[in-house]
């Protein structure tokens, strides 16, 4: 006989069934009792979707969700028009939410009371989202292993993102595009560092070093506070080291890298025999065979602040064990110049320091210019500063510069010459 059913609580149910009393009864809920289909919620209840999430998605009412982001960074949409009493929750699946972050994108309704996106930041993070009202929206009503709860002030992809206190960092080491999806009155601007790639060294006794990319940054930048950005994509160019070169012959030019409309210049090449080095954002070194030449002019073209120095003067005797090409100029200082000494076996010149800059937190050196080959004399595989290649003497190969540095690569005597080291974009800004 059929009968009416009243419906207190709930404390559990299997998959999406419910089976209460028998065929003709009817349930009915007691007052306050919430039901949006037993497949999501009844009375606050969450239903979890155990198929990670590996990509952006839009929350549903009722449902939690494993958030994959060992791959990459990942946007939780909150459901849109929320009512009162609806609910989701969002846990880490993969313990990868410290090195790429869940953002929770609040479409339109606040979060704890604040008109910001949330960002979920700590590994094996769990937490529970109740839409309350209006006025305060979507509060957290469970949290699991969060250590903060940040509101977001600045929101980006692409690159290799990287966070450095209330700082995010996108390291691009090859092209791409740094796009802006949130910027908020209090952080709308970025600091940069655009490194080109380096020259590679000449092949050939005496041969010149070569100079490093261009090296422009505006971190710290306490006067402007950055550079501004909307949202909106940017495109990130990657410039190349140019590469190693083969007896006998000069070297190859660095590429240049740019971003937001700013490029810095690849770096010159080193010369062999008297030809005059290469200018470039660096300036490559002269070769040094029984006659003289000049270093290739750094800052080419022509920046302020300046964004390299020019590479160091060859010179050579008929005896030729005085012979040496110059070294390939740095960011931070020139290539070193052949001194014109009569007393033999000068061997291979330093190149010109690279620059240190903390951007990414801990310093780093950029751009540092290839060493020359002298005749006979001393080799130099490990110039001061950072980022450089090595020359050497007779016999010898070129050292490569350091890939992402921008470093210029070392002359080479034999077999080869260094290649230019690849140049980095990196974008910093205040997240939270």
């Amino acid at each position: 006989m059929a009968s009416d059913i009243k419906v207190n609580n709930i404390k559990s149910y299997t998959g999406n069934t419910l089976t209460l009393g028998q065929s003709g009864d009817t349930v009915t809920l007691a007052s306050g009792a919430t039901s949006t289909g037993f497949g999501e919620t009844y009375n606050g209840a969450v239903n979890w979707d155990t198929t990670a999430k590996t990509s952006a998605f839009t929350a549903v009412s009722g449902t939690g969700y494993f958030v994959d982001t060992s791959s990459a960074a990942i946007t939780a949409t909150l459901p849109a028009s929320p009512s009162a009493g609806d609910i989701v929750a969002f846990k880490d699946y993969d313990a990868t939410f410290e090195i790429n972050n869940l953002t929770i994108a609040r479409n339109g309704s606040n979060i704890q009371d604040q008109a910001f996106d949330s960002i979920v930041q700590t590994n094996r993070a769990s937490v529970v989202l109740v839409y309350v009202d209006a006025t305060k929206g979507w509060l957290y009503t469970n949290e699991s292993n969060v250590a903060d709860l940040a509101d977001s002030l600045f929101a980006a992809t692409g690159g290799t993102i990287t966070t450095d206190g209330d700082f995010k960092v996108h390291t691009f080491t090859s092209s791409g595009t740094f796009t802006v999806t949130k910027t908020t009155p209090s952080s709308n601007s970025v600091n940069y560092l655009i490194q080109a790639g380096g020259g590679s060294g000449g092949c050939f006794q005496h041969a010149g070093g070569a100079g490093a990319g261009g090296l422009r940054h505006n971190y710290p930048s306490p006067a402007t506070g950055g550079t501004p950005v909307t949202t909106q994509s940017y495109p990130i160019t990657i410039g190349a080291g140019g590469a190693a070169a083969g007896p006998p012959s000069n070297g190859n030019k660095g590429s240049d890298s740019s971003a937001f409309s700013i490029t810095s210049a690849g770096g010159g090449k080193g010369e062999i025999n008297t030809s005059n080095g290469q200018a470039g954002g660096c300036g490559g070194g002269g070769g040094g065979s029984d006659g003289s030449s000049t270093g290739g002019a750094g800052n080419t073209p022509s920046v302020s602040p300046p964004q390299g120095q020019d590479g160091g003067n060859g010179k050579g005797d008929n005896g030729q064990a005085n012979n040496a090409g110059g070294g390939g100029g740095g960011t931070a200082v020139q290539g070193t110049d052949h001194p014109g000494s009569p007393s033999d076996n000068v061997g291979a010149l330093p190149g010109g320091d690279g620059t240190p800059v903390s951007i990414t937190g801990s310093a780093t050196f950029y751009g540092g210019g290839g060493a020359s080959c002298g005749h006979s004399g001393p080799t130099n595989t490990n110039p001061t500063g950072g980022g450089q290649g090595g020359g050497g003497g007779s016999g010898n190969p070129g050292v490569d510069g350091t890939a992402n540095t921008g470093g210029g690569g070392g002359a080479g005597s034999a077999t080869s010459s260094g290649a230019g080291g690849s140049g980095v974009v990196i974008i910093r800004y205040k997240f939270q």
